[in-house]
This record gives C-alpha cells, structure tokens and sequence, in this order.
C-alpha cells in the first residue's frame, strides 16, 4: 500500500469538505461521490459539487436505491452521513435515532460494507456529537448498534470528539469523527498488539492529528458490546443515566475502550475577527433600525410560561447571548438557519465601522476554512449558501486527519 493512492468513496457528500480536505494531500483520489437532498426538488448542494469538482463519477441519486455494483471499489469510504434524527435540532427525547427518516442513511453505509466483496479498507466518519448519547431513554443505544455492526463487518473503530477551535480553527464546531480498520489491513493487526490506551492518547490516527494532554489521564472504561443488533437496540443501557461512551474511544472485536480526553494544543488561532471582509460588505447585510429592538430581544436572556401538550405549566429561560459576536474568539457554530435578513437568536452579529450586520456568505465559508466563494452559483440565494454551510464540515478539521491517516497507513 506504500505510498499508493488511496482511492476513496465520497458518500453525503454536500458541497464537498470531505473532498477538500483530503485533496490538500495528493494521496486521495475521489474517484465517486454521491449527494441527493430528499426533500428537495433542486438538487443545489450537487449542483455546486458538480460546478467545483466536475460531473465525472458523481451521483446525484438516492443513495438506497444506488446498485452496489454502480459503486467502484475504493480503499476509503468518507461521508458525513446526515444527522437531523440526533443533532442539536430536535430533543433528545423525540430524536429517533436510527429508527429516524434520516437516521435510516447509517444503514445505507452498512448496505455497501456488507454488500460490496471487496470491502474498503479505511472508513472516515462524521457526525454530531450527540449521536455518543442519543436517545435519552437508552444513553448510547446509536452508537453501540453501529460499532457493533462495523465490527461484525470486520472493522476496528477509533472515534474523537473534536472541537475545531480548540486546535486553532475559526469556529466552535463540534463533530464526532469516527475512523475504520478493516481486519485485512496492517492497521488492524497493529491496533491488535498495542496498548489500547497508549493508542488513543499517542501513537493513534486521531491522536497525531489532535494530540491531547497525557497527564492526569482518568480511568479507561472498557465494556463489550454483546449481542444481536436488535438484542442492543432494544436493551443496551437501559435506563442508564448517562452513556457510556466519552469523547475518546476505540472498539475492537466487541471490546470497548473509551476514556475523557482533553486537547493540547498551543499552536497559532484564527478568530472571528481574522475572516471578515471588512470595507466590501454591501448593505443588505446591516441590521435595519427599526429591526434592533427584536434583535436585541431575541438575544438577550428571557423567562417565559409555556404549556405542555398535557396542560402542563413550566418556565421556559434562555440566557443572554454575547451581542454582537465577539472578534477576539472563534465564532459560535453556524447553523443552517444562518441566512436571511429576519432577526434571530442564533445568527451571528458583527460590530462593524459602518454597524452592526450579518455574515457574508464569504465570511461563513472562511469559517468551515473554504474556498472563498466556493458555494457561489447562479441560481444559489445567500440563504442557500448559508444553509450549506451550516450543514458543512471544517475542511481544516478533514485535512489534518487525512494526512494522520495517510502517515498510519504508510507506516
């Protein structure tokens, strides 16, 4: 495999970060992609990929109905496989898991491992940090159902929790990336000998490409993970308060090893402050007068009375978010409301020398660290382009675990 391009599956692919990410090294070949939005007649994120990256070798179909042997074989499967069912936009407690309409796209990924004979070696995942806790009435259940299914496919799993601006980034971006070691690789044998603990805080993928702090190291929980699929779904962690997995872990055949781990990192930081295209924003992005008086409302903090479904009174509060954006940290993660000139709580505000006004759609690709306009189509509104870039992922965070991979792969 030494220094022989890895030739990699890009499914979910959006507008591209995966691909981004790992372009920055020559070693990946994208050589397919799939993207289709379900709920959507025009197909924009593909349309944008297509416009950046060339229609060759895309899909633009629904990923379930794509026959296995449409799909090339490849060394490395990549996606960000959607995550609606788990992330911060619906609570835990109606999230449906992997029983969710969206929820259901981790088992597309289990269609191709498990159909496709020559299976690919590496896998390169992403997804909300929830997913480690979700649903509430069986902390973990999620993600105990898909490592035991990559295990019983033959992988290796290791996954990190990985804050994008506690390595330097521009953004508060927290995603779980998860990595595969299918057993006919070095990697697995490898993985097979170590210290487990060694590897997640040292000589592993996610550890050079974001080292953490060694000292002080809290016990490393191990558990097995046992049982049928449907045996784990309808039983793992029963009533248990909080899940067992941490922010750090490793899987191999069943067994679990997962621990707390903290970053280390004291390198150079890009802020909010840093992106801005200062002195070329036009006007429609300043906040209009007579909109401030709800702009500040919606920001500040509140305490209202609600009614429960079932008559229930209870006291909903919020507190007081930082207004306008402060220039001298990384930004608040972008969501995918971000666009439009509507007053909101969750869009970010900048003091300007000519007021206070929202992001450019520039300024929300700078902060996933893409290419300046990379999103910018005819036909494709800002609100789209915002849309985009709260469903994206920090190419930054891709690159620096690509080149990881690529260093453990060549070992």
């Amino acid at each position: 495999m030494k220094n022989k391009k890895l030739k990699v599956a890009e499914l979910f692919a959006g507008v591209g970060g995966f691909r981004l990410g790992l372009e920055k090294n020559n070693q990946f070949e994208i050589i397919w992609s799939n993207q289709w939005e379900p709920s959507t007649k025009m197909q924009h994120a593909s349309l944008v990929y297509e416009a950046r990256f060339g229609k060759t070798n895309h899909s633009n179909q629904d990923i379930a109905t794509v026959q296995i042997s449409d799909i090339p074989d490849h060394d490395l499967l990549v996606g960000g496989f959607p995550c609606q069912d788990y992330s911060v936009a619906t609570t835990l407690n109606n999230s449906k898991g992997l029983r969710g309409k969206k929820g259901v796209l981790w088992w597309s990924i289990h269609r191709i491992l498990s159909e496709k004979k020559k299976k690919p070696k590496y896998l390169f995942l992403e997804n909300v940090d929830r997913l480690l806790k979700s649903p509430a009435k069986q902390r973990g259940r999620d993600f105990a159902v898909m490592l035991k299914s990559l295990t019983d496919l033959g992988y290796a799993v290791e996954w990190r929790v990985v804050n994008a601006a506690e390595y330097g980034m521009p953004q508060r971006r927290r995603r779980i990336f998860i990595i595969g070691y299918h057993k006919s690789t070095p990697t697995y044998k490898h993985i097979m000998k170590s210290n487990k603990l060694e590897w997640l805080l040292e000589t592993g993928t996610i550890a050079n490409a974001f080292p953490v702090q060694k000292e002080n190291i809290l016990n490393l929980n191990e558990f097995e993970i046992k049982g049928d699929l449907v045996e784990i779904t309808n039983e793992f962690n029963k009533n248990g308060k909080l899940s067992p997995f941490q922010n750090a872990g490793l899987l191999f055949e069943e067994h679990v090893f997962t621990l707390k781990v903290k970053p280390d990192y004291q390198g150079e930081k890009t802020v909010l402050g840093d992106i801005l295209q200062n002195g070329e924003v036009t006007d429609e992005f300043f906040l209009k007068d007579e909109d401030k008086t709800k702009w500040e409302y919606l920001k500040g903090a509140k305490s209202i009375e609600r009614k429960s479904k079932d008559g229930f009174v209870y006291k909903y509060s919020e507190g007081r978010m930082i207004y306008p954006d402060a220039l001298n940290n990384a930004s608040r993660t972008i969501i995918t409301g971000e666009g439009g000139k509507s007053p909101s709580r969750f869009k970010h505000v900048v003091e300007s020398d000519r007021g206070l006004r929202r992001l450019t759609p520039i300024e929300l690709e700078r902060l996933n660290m893409f290419p300046d306009n990379h999103t910018k189509l005819d036909g494709i509104s800002d609100n789209k382009r915002a849309f985009f870039m709260g469903n994206a992922l920090v190419v930054g965070v891709i690159e620096r675990i690509g080149n990881a991979l690529i260093n453990q792969v060549n070992k």
